[in-house]
């Protein structure tokens, strides 16, 4: 039989590509001889014909890239893709906004430093978006007289 149709054979009873098959060259004679699908399978058992192992692609680069964005490395301005409201969108920023400024009014509830109805009134206010961070929350509180020395 050809070499190329005891490859294909052999390729079939593995359950891989062609490409992955090896004949030991020292054994070629053998390979000629072999006249059937059962033949192929002796081969295979007597590792004249023998799969290579599947080629694994290495993460060491991906690892090594990772570990250095983790350090602030490889963020310069020929890295960056996207527009900025891609990279670190409106709404995400909004959110992250949000929950720490209604963080800060339930923890000061909490603490009794203002009551319900202050509460409520800046409440509203940090969903207008008129407050933008919780240094400038408790700075208008202060002015206006809700907080004392405290913070």
């Amino acid at each position: 039989m050809k070499l190329n149709t005891a490859k294909r054979i052999a390729a079939d009873e593995f359950k891989s590509g062609i490409s992955r098959v090896w004949v030991d060259t020292n054994s070629l004679d053998q390979v000629m001889e072999a006249a059937s699908r059962q033949d192929v399978r002796e081969l295979i058992r007597r590792n004249v014909i023998q799969v290579k192992p599947k080629k694994g692609n290495s993460n060491a680069r991906l690892k090594k890239r990772i570990t250095q964005r983790s350090k602030e490395r490889r963020r310069g301005p020929g890295s960056i893709r996207g527009t900025k409201y891609a990279r670190f969108p409106r709404k995400d920023r909004w959110i992250k906004t949000i929950r720490a400024l209604r963080d800060e009014l339930r923890t000061m509830k909490r603490e009794n430093r203002i009551d319900a109805k202050t509460f409520r009134k800046f409440y509203v206010q940090v969903k207008g978006g008129s407050i933008r961070s919780r240094a400038q929350l408790v700075q208008h509180m202060k002015s206006m007289g809700y907080l004392g020395e405290q913070k």
